[in-house]
Order: structure tokens, then sequence, then C-alpha cells
């Protein structure tokens, strides 16, 4: 009496072909976010923080401050276009309390864009003395 048995020879064909698919495959759907890394400079060059940079705090109770002077968040819009209509580095660093809820950050966000500004650069975790 003759015995059954499966031929598995084709199922490892099969297995095989799909593995070296996968293989070829897997690093062309990689994805991910492009990011600039910011530059270090000399310690010749004075140090600190470079000159000419736009530091944006969100504070609590719709207070914002640009390089530390207090403005509303009703005329942000306003002061920013009036800030970057003259330059040319439309960059703009962006702080905030870490107790602020992140779609107030967003909307700063876009007023920011609104006024002009192209690169949006965020400072993580300002936390208030």
């Amino acid at each position: 009496m003759a015995k059954a048995e499966p031929n598995v020879v084709p199922l490892c064909d099969v297995l095989l072909v799909l593995l070296i698919i996968f293989m070829v495959i897997t690093p062309l759907v990689q994805k991910g976010i492009d990011i600039k890394l910011p530059e270090t400079s000399d310690s010749s060059s004075g140090g600190g923080q470079p000159t000419g940079l736009i530091v944006l705090t969100l504070q609590a109770a719709d207070v914002v401050e640009i390089n530390g002077i207090k403005y509303e968040l009703r005329g942000l819009l306003e002061e920013l276009r009036r800030l970057y209509s003259t330059r040319q580095d439309k960059t703009i660093f962006i702080r905030a309390l870490a107790k602020l809820p992140f779609a107030k950050v967003m909307e700063i966000i876009d007023i920011a864009r609104g006024a002009g500004v192209e690169t949006l650069a965020l400072i993580p975790e300002y936390i208030e003395n």
C-alpha cells in the first residue's frame, strides 16, 4: 500500500522567490522625513547665540515674545509681516511652554507661515521657571 506524501519542493521554491522579492523591494519602500541639522560654528567666532535670529516664545494667556519683547497674539501677524518684509533669511525659531496644548503651537505656525516665514524650527522643552 502506497503512502501519499505531499511534495514540498514547489512550496520551498515559492517561498524562496517571495523571500528574494521582499529583500529587493524593502529598501525601496523605506520612507522618512528630510531634516536639516544645525551647523556648528567655530569657537573663535565669539560663541553664544548668533545675531539676527528671531525666536518666538509662546506663553500662557495668548502672550508671545519675539526676542524678549512681549506682544499679544492678536497683533502677531502684523508684527511678523513687518519683521520679515525686509529680511532675506525668513527663518523663525518657535518655543512654547510645555504645558500648552499643541494646537496653540500649530496656530502660531500658521500665523508665521501667513506672515511670509519660509523655515520654521521648533525649540523643544521650554519649561517656565
